[in-house]
């Protein structure tokens, strides 16, 4: 039985999550009603990198000077009041309201991320760390299916204002339900485990000037193996992610004429391949490196192999199995990290790699948006899988080197 302050933490997370997807189902279709713009559509996408590459890293130091709690209810408040801005936007005049409160619902998730992600080591017991992160895929999957589709009906039904209404009032519940979790404070958690970096006589303080802080987790990186590799994973694989982001629509629209219901439909089955990796992701507990590289190279091979799919039903299955391995690996480096790094540091670290990853993933989905101009989706498709195998098997080799250095002393 998972402890009950986590269980809170992920019925937030599901009615956050949720409530998220109506909006941006809601904005997207209310964007190209007013404007007939995909290039609108590119520059709400764009902004909101912005917030992620300089509130993230902040946000990391402020987990270690305020509760996260405190931090994560003020966000959902701040976006709950934020979201109902979208309610003023009626005309192609009003354009810039919907680029500004785009911006700052942004703005609260660079802070809620890294605060969420780094509460979990918090809430529950170290061995029960796999199963954990196993359930926050399945929470991602069912987040992209019943949001999406039930955003969609909802904005259909009854415009998409009562979308924006149904975000504002999940993020007011998801903090309500945070305001009740009791959080351990970090300086009592011991940090002198086996795996951890820090020496039990260096206990340090969590008030720390940042730069001796960053100074530790540059120390902590170079004193593990397994972390180095997690890190070269956040900044290399989002240089290929935003390829596949640019792509679903393109393939669902462009390559097989599906419409907006092709989409929808890729979607789903992404979702159901994170539902799935529960299942999967726990089978790795003795081999979460491996885990996660295999899996790397296998979405690798899906989205090779799905560039010379013709077929609709083959493609949501391919589409099935690429979240499937990518939310196994997932699962296996999520957790390696959480293993690897001392509490005290999970925020500046979090924080710091949500920056880096979500601002590569914004120039990779601007560099994949001027490649289809191009090139063939389906060439710009195999050259993306193909990037996948190639940062596994680089990856692999590091590590396989750098073991085999600390084994012989060097």
């Amino acid at each position: 039985m998972l402890d009950r302050q986590y269980r809170k933490l992920f019925a937030a997370g599901i009615i956050n999550g949720i409530g998220d997807r109506f909006c941006q189902i809601a904005l997207l279709a209310l964007i190209y009603r007013l404007t007939s713009s995909g290039f609108s559509v590119g520059i709400m996408l764009g902004l909101r990198v912005i917030p992620f590459l300089v509130l993230s890293p902040a946000a990391g130091v402020l987990i270690t000077r305020i509760s996260r709690r405190t931090l994560m209810m003020t966000t959902d408040l701040f976006r709950g009041l934020v979201a109902l801005g979208f309610l003023s936007a009626h005309s192609p005049e009003d354009i810039w309201i919907i680029y500004g409160v785009s911006t700052l619902l942004a703005c609260g998730e660079a802070v809620y991320a890294p605060a969420r992600k780094s509460s979990i080591p918090l809430l529950v017991r170290p061995s029960e760390l796999l199963k954990v992160n196993s359930l926050e895929q399945v929470m991602s999957g069912l987040v992209l299916v019943v949001g999406a589709a039930a955003g969609g009906i909802i904005s259909a039904l009854f415009g998409p204002q009562a979308a924006f209404i149904l975000n504002a009032a999940s993020f007011f519940a998801a903090g309500l339900i945070v305001r009740n979790i009791a959080f351990p404070p970090v300086m009592k958690e011991k940090i002198n485990r086996e795996d951890s970096c820090v020496k039990p006589h260096k206990s340090p303080s969590l008030l720390d000037h940042p730069n001796r802080s960053r100074s530790r987790m540059l120390d902590c990186i170079r004193a593990s193996v397994p972390l180095q590799v997690v890190v070269a994973f956040e900044l290399l694989v989002p240089m290929l992610n935003g390829i596949d982001n640019v792509l679903i629509s393109v393939y669902a629209v462009q390559e097989f004429r599906l419409g907006d219901a092709g989409i929808g439909l890729f979607y789903a089955a992404l979702g159901a391949g994170l539902v799935a990796s529960y299942a999967i992701g726990r089978l790795f507990s003795r081999s979460l490196l491996k885990g996660g590289l295999v899996c790397l190279l296998l979405e690798g091979i899906l989205l090779m192999g799905l560039s010379g799919i013709y077929h609709v039903w083959a493609a949501v299955a391919i589409y099935f199995l690429i979240s499937l391995a990518g939310g196994v690996g997932a699962i296996c480096l999520d957790t390696l990290l959480m293993q690897e790094t001392p509490l005290y540091l999970q925020g500046p670290l979090l924080g710091m790699l949500t920056a880096w990853s979500q601002g590569i993933i914004g120039l990779s989905m601007f560099g994949a948006g001027v490649a289809i101009e191009m090139m063939e989706p389906r060439m710009l498709g195999l050259g993306g899988g193909a990037g996948f195998v190639v940062i596994s098997i680089v990856i692999s080799m590091y590590y396989a080197r750098t073991r085999s250095r600390k084994a012989a002393g060097v």
